[in-house]
């Protein structure tokens, strides 16, 4: 028996040396010019679907082999609205973290913004898409993706804005010492100390993604029915229908997809993104990525970096350089200029005031009972936000970092919270909601079961990338004092851990107002389910098409964000920046 394993290993080593070896062999460059072809010939076939007349309801269909053309339609929104997501991340959280005036009101509104479910951005949003593009099928998509794109983007734009303000003292004047301009700051101090965390972010704000594409992809407005081809659509549909084996069908589909990515696209960008850690000592173990390893070894993007984006780097570097290195002139103001900044700003006041009474307008038309029925509506959601927050926390910590200490585990783990958070709970519920019946709960307690599946991966993600931020060196004086226990949570991990972890709760309670709309009304078999909540009041108001009451329960819902933004996460941002900054 063993001369025969021992026989056949050394039959599969013959074959594998007589290969030609990755540095040697072209196989690279011919994979990665077959990819470019097929993404060239899907970006063709798209915008021919998309540039054609808008189809006003398609007919989703149940068939098995529809599904990978519904995961391409789905994936194609998702990574245009994730790009668009980064762009406006890197844009706000820039602003928000170097401008002491625009900060005061940039964080609140970004709280405010991401705690506004999805529908009460979907009449606006879809109305004047489809009024941008008239008898267009791209009105409609780019409407979709912009939905998309507001379930996306506000944790990364939290955790840009988190690491600018953390960056250690040190760095900020070595880069004033060798005068870097804005540009160099930017390339090479600012995006690469976020990097770990905004990576961390994105893979959450993919899975938010996930998660938001049965509202994004199927929805009524009024009297008119939107319908996209899609994952998200498909599973809706069958949920609607009660077809256990067609929602099995979709969730096993968009497993399969989110496994897809974690191998050819997060992994290997996890594994990159560790040369940017702030460290004295290189650690011994890091994450790894076959992919990345299958990339470097090929030639042909190797030569097309080098002539197209390091060529274009350094001209870059050099432009920004040279505007640095000039002497700085005074600068004369001009009237016009002053004159024309107060004319803007009048503009400005005069465009809110009216705003402002036509929204006070507007509200004159809510009944007294709708208004009772918000306001009980937002105590009871405001106490299931906090209870699915408490509970996630108590759990997401010890494991995040127990994830983020141990890269083998991490590899195991990652891939598992990612198909665990892109998983729509909605598409659970229906099992939820029945197993929590026969046990004697409803929806209530669903609700809160829901609202935990859709904000606790916030603060796990978050807690990871903290953990594996922090340096090397700290972690093995830790261990050179024997400092164990209790005593090493207190004087090394919460402390490493307490910016990323702020802006894992917060985003997470923002993530757990927005998910509410799914969690507190639902349609089953022909029946819908609801409960007392401010979601399922939004939902109702949608679904009806009473817009007044959705403007009512969205602004008592942005009042309480403001609030608790005011009154707790500022306070501990703040706490964040000062106590806990990491500092070399």
């Amino acid at each position: 028996m063993k001369k025969g394993i021992s026989l056949r290993g050394f039959s599969a080593y013959r074959f594998w040396a007589q290969l030609p070896s990755l540095e040697t062999s072209h196989l690279p460059d011919v994979i990665m010019f077959g990819a470019g072809i097929a993404l060239f010939y899907g970006v063709i076939t798209v915008a021919r679907t998309w540039f054609g007349p808008f189809t006003p309801a398609v007919e989703i269909s149940h068939s098995l082999w529809a599904l990978p053309a519904y995961a391409g339609y789905s994936l194609l929104r998702i990574a245009i609205a994730y790009f668009l997501s980064l762009a406006f991340t890197l844009v706000y959280g820039y602003i928000a973290a170097y401008n002491p005036r625009a900060e005061r009101f940039m964080i609140p509104l970004l709280d405010v913004l991401q705690s506004i479910p999805v529908l009460s951005f979907l009449p606006g949003v879809m109305l004047a898409m489809v009024a941008l593009f008239p008898g267009k099928q791209l009105g409609v998509e780019f409407g979709a993706i912009l939905l998309i794109f507001t379930g996306q983007v506000w944790n990364m734009a939290f955790s840009f804005y988190a690491s600018l303000k953390s960056i250690p003292k040190e760095m900020r004047e070595a880069a004033t010492v060798y005068r870097y301009s804005w540009w160099q700051r930017f390339v090479q101090m600012e995006l690469p100390f976020s990097a770990i965390g905004l990576v961390w972010n994105s893979m959450m704000s993919v899975a938010g993604g996930w998660f938001a594409l049965m509202v994004c992809e199927m929805f009524v407005l009024g009297s008119r029915d939107f319908r996209l081809p899609g994952l998200g659509s498909y599973l809706q549909t069958a949920a609607s229908a009660g077809d256990m084996t067609s929602i099995f069908w979709g969730v096993a589909t968009m497993v399969a997809v989110i496994v897809l990515l974690d191998q050819f696209i997060w992994r290997p960008v996890i594994a990159w993104a560790e040369k940017f850690k702030v460290e004295q000592v290189e650690s011994t173990n890091t994450a790894k990525s076959w992919v990345l390893t299958f990339i470097d070894h090929s030639t042909g993007l190797a030569k097309l970096r080098e002539k197209t984006v390091h060529a274009l780097s350094e001209r870059l570097l050099l432009h920004f350089a040279r505007a640095n290195g000039k002497e700085p002139t005074e600068e004369t103001k001009s009237p016009w200029r002053e004159w024309l900044m107060r004319g803007l700003a009048v503009l400005v006041l005069i465009g809110i005031g009216y705003g402002v009474v036509r929204v006070v307008i507007t509200l004159g038309g809510l009944q007294k009972t709708e208004l009772h029925e918000a306001a009980l509506g937002l105590v009871a959601t405001f106490l299931r936000v906090n209870i699915a927050l408490l509970i996630g926390t108590l759990w997401t910590v010890p494991a995040g970092v127990a994830i983020g200490f141990n890269p083998r585990l991490a590899n195991i783990a990652q891939p598992l919270a990612q198909i665990a958070a892109s998983v729509p709970a909605t598409a659970l519920l229906p099992v939820i909601l029945l197993v929590l019946i026969r046990m004697g709960g409803g929806l209530g307690l669903a609700s809160i079961v829901v609202l935990l599946l859709g904000t606790q991966w916030y603060v796990l993600f978050n807690v990871i990338a903290g953990a594996m931020a922090i340096p090397t060196d700290l972690k093995e004086c830790c261990s050179v004092f024997h400092i164990t226990g209790i005593e090493r949570w207190k004087k090394l991990i919460l402390p490493g851990i307490f910016p990323y972890l702020v802006t894992g709760l917060v985003t997470a309670s923002g993530g757990a107002w927005n998910a509410s709309i799914v969690a507190e009304y639902f349609h089953f078999k022909g029946q819908t389910y609801t409960t007392t909540g401010l979601g399922a009041t939004i939902s109702q108001a949608t679904d009806s098409g009473n817009f007044v009451l959705l403007l009512a329960a969205t602004m008592m819902m942005a009042a309480m964000v403001v609030t608790v933004n005011r009154l707790v996460w500022r306070k501990l941002y703040r706490l964040a920046e000062t106590r806990f900054r990491l500092e070399t």
